[in-house]
């Protein structure tokens, strides 16, 4: 099997898009600062109801992967579907600086994790990193929501399908 046929099986299982981010928080000669670092993801999924655990998946050497080996607080927003350009933001390759994705982005700090929530989101979740599992070119990181939240909207949710993002029952 050749990775293209890997691919392309797997490009038929639809999923939901998820904004994963967390707050670095540095020391600069100015004194303390932090920075946001932030990723699409497609590869989120409940583990657990008791205790409630979720998993991402992270390309091994990443910024997100190196930054959830050292800080075990980051966040989960659940992307609706007029959210795509926010998905399509943070999915660049090449991107341009963190600080810079995160510019105008309709959010707020979680207050547990300090990373940020996007409003409008259908659901947003703060975590707390439990396990991290090597599996090939990725780390499967395993978090324990410390906080959940449901938005009240009627929107449905933005999904990956056939390498494209894509709402619910249309196109």
């Amino acid at each position: 099997m050749s990775d293209d046929e890997f691919r392309a099986a797997l490009a038929r299982l639809a999923a939901g898009v998820v904004l994963v981010t967390a707050h670095e928080p540095a020391l600069s000669a100015e004194g303390p600062r932090g920075e946001d670092a932030g990723m699409t993801a497609t590869a989120f999924l409940s583990v657990s109801l008791d205790p409630p655990l979720v998993l991402v998946s992270l390309r091994t050497g990443s910024r997100m992967d190196d930054l959830l080996a050292e800080q075990p607080l980051w966040a989960a927003s659940l992307l609706a579907e007029n959210q795509r350009h926010i998905a399509g933001r943070f999915a660049m390759k090449g991107r341009i600086s963190d600080r810079l994705l995160f510019q105008d982005l309709p959010s707020r700090r979680g207050p547990v994790s300090g990373a940020p929530l996007v409003e409008g989101a259908l659901a947003t979740l703060e975590c707390r990193t439990e396990q991290r599992v090597e599996a090939g070119d990725h780390t499967l990181v395993i978090g324990r929501v410390l906080t959940a939240e449901v938005s009240s909207g009627e929107s449905g949710p933005l999904t990956y399908f056939k390498g494209k993002y894509r709402q619910l029952g249309r196109g």
